[in-house]
């Protein structure tokens, strides 16, 4: 950084542009998020779509999933044709025009179904390739700076979550739905005026794809891309003919189809040759189980946004300190937490250094996501005698974070350390798989409540993550032999 140059903190004032679109993409996601299930189910008479909580717990499992599913296809997007500087602005607008689509104040849900598809497919575009504009705008060999510059941006991506339910979620109160998504929309053109606006902050940074397509290659890739739209359209017409299709079978299909994405990646890696070492097919294997891992917690920790929001909206007392809160505003509990406990947890790996492993931490995130559920599920008992405290979600959301802070700041990270070489770009991806694979089936949980209990369904969740969790310190060992993480304190 040259002397003089004006900064955001200490660093470069383009981190400042990346900082507020964040910051606003992820108040209108968040925001979106906080309402959308509690619409689902509202009835056709309070302007909702009348949907059982079933149904849309599991569209908004299928949702979440999609968002991180097409971090991938987004990331080769930036990569092959656009860069990441038009890939940002491209799918701000496309988010925006999402999140209008959702507040046209008309009865048919062909507009909701529409925004969310665009939401999807413009989250795609901003959020892998913003962060890597992050990552550009510092010296390869500056990496403290750019850790800390990253830490301010993990703020903007909180405070932006923290303060959406609030807003959206007073403005949608008494059944204005749609004000609520026009907040939203509101949210990411703010986001995309200053991200224009400050533009010249960037230094060019992400102005090129790093492999530009060649005229050919586009357009093998136009019919590629034509022709899978056109196959999945086909489908989806041939199965609405014959009587079938209904919103929830079609979040079973997709589910499935995100189940097939990893198992079918990991079975390229493994089945393959791609001159790979017998260490870093090892190490793969080691990754597996914490993949599998991660998901078992995304599936819990993630219905955040469906079932522990019906229990705020029918099973709780709104009110905090005496002061009347809505159900949205629960969702606003998680993202204060990790605003407060990330640099208490940052501090807290420093000390301990070496002596708990990866795999012990993600044990861990998975005991306190699961104990979590235990809780749920003496509230939901108490709740079949009236209504309880509010004060239970955030006890609830505040044990989830302690967990959230042991598995996800590392996921990355072990991700990149136990990649193949040859597979080290792709994998980086491969995280928000487990993401997505958690918050589809993690929808799909809802089918148990058919045959469980309120408290039993928090319960049986409970103890899968548990037992997950126990599994892992009990195979530490092995998974630090094969990961190579032969710490010395683990050989003393």
């Amino acid at each position: 950084m040259r002397s003089g140059e004006r900064t955001f903190f200490g660093h470069p004032w383009g981190l400042a542009t990346l900082f507020g679109t964040e910051l606003w993409e992820r108040f209108s996601w968040y925001g979106l998020r906080a309402i959308l299930a509690t619409f689902l189910i509202a009835s056709p008479a309070n302007k909702g779509l009348g949907m059982t909580q079933e149904t849309a717990q599991a569209v908004v499992g299928v949702y979440g999933a999609l968002i991180y599913l097409v971090a991938l296809p987004g990331g080769w997007v930036a990569d092959r044709i656009l860069g990441a500087r038009r890939s940002v602005l491209w799918g701000g607008f496309v988010i925006m025009c999402g999140h209008i689509s959702m507040a046209i104040p008309v009865s048919t849900p062909a507009f909701v179904w529409l925004g969310l598809l665009l939401i999807i497919v413009g989250t795609g575009l901003l959020k892998p390739n913003i962060s890597v504009m992050v990552g550009r705008l510092y010296p390869e060999e500056d990496d403290a700076r750019r850790d800390a510059g990253f830490s301010l941006f993990y703020l903007g991506i909180n405070l932006g979550a923290f303060i959406a339910p609030i807003v959206v979620g007073w403005l949608a109160d008494g059944d204005r739905w749609h004000l609520g998504f026009s907040a939203a929309a509101v949210g990411m053109a703010l986001g995309l005026a200053q991200y224009v606006w400050g533009g010249r902050n960037l230094s060019g940074v992400g102005e090129r794809p790093g492999v530009l397509l060649s005229p050919r290659e586009r357009r093998r890739f136009g019919g590629v891309a034509a022709g899978a739209v056109l196959a999945v359209a086909a489908a989806l017409g041939l199965w609405a003919a014959s009587g079938t299709l209904t919103v929830s079978r079609l979040t079973l299909a997709i589910t499935v189809v995100i189940l097939v994405v990893p198992i079918a990646y990991f079975a390229y890696i493994m089945l393959g040759s791609h001159d790979l070492t017998e260490d870093e097919r090892i190490r793969m294997k080691a990754y597996i189980w914490l993949f599998v891992a991660a998901a078992i917690f995304w599936m819990i920790y993630d219905l955040a946004p469906s079932k522990l929001l019906f229990f705020a909206e029918n099973n709780t007392r709104l009110s905090l300190f005496g002061v009347p809160i809505h159900a949205a505003t629960t969702q606003a509990f998680n993202p204060l937490f990790i605003m407060i406990f990330v640099p208490v947890f940052a501090a807290l790996w420093v000390k301990l250094g070496n002596r708990v492993s990866t795999p012990q931490k993600f044990g861990f995130a998975l005991v306190m996501v699961g104990l979590s559920f235990v809780i749920m599920a003496v509230a939901a008992r108490l709740a079949e005698g009236g209504k309880v405290s509010v004060w239970w979600l955030v006890l609830v959301y505040l044990v989830q974070v302690f967990g959230e802070l042991s598995l996800s700041p590392v996921g990355l990270s072990v991700t990149t350390k136990l990649a193949p070489e040859a597979f080290k770009g792709q994998m980086l991806g491969v995280w928000f798989i487990a993401v997505s694979v958690g918050d589809a089936v993690g929808g799909q949980t809802g089918r148990l409540t058919r045959v469980l209990s309120e408290p039993m369904y928090y319960l049986v969740l409970a103890v899968m993550a548990v037992a997950a969790g126990v599994a892992l310190f009990l195979f530490t060992r092995r998974l630090r032999e094969m990961m190579a993480e032969h710490h010395e304190a683990a050989i003393r």
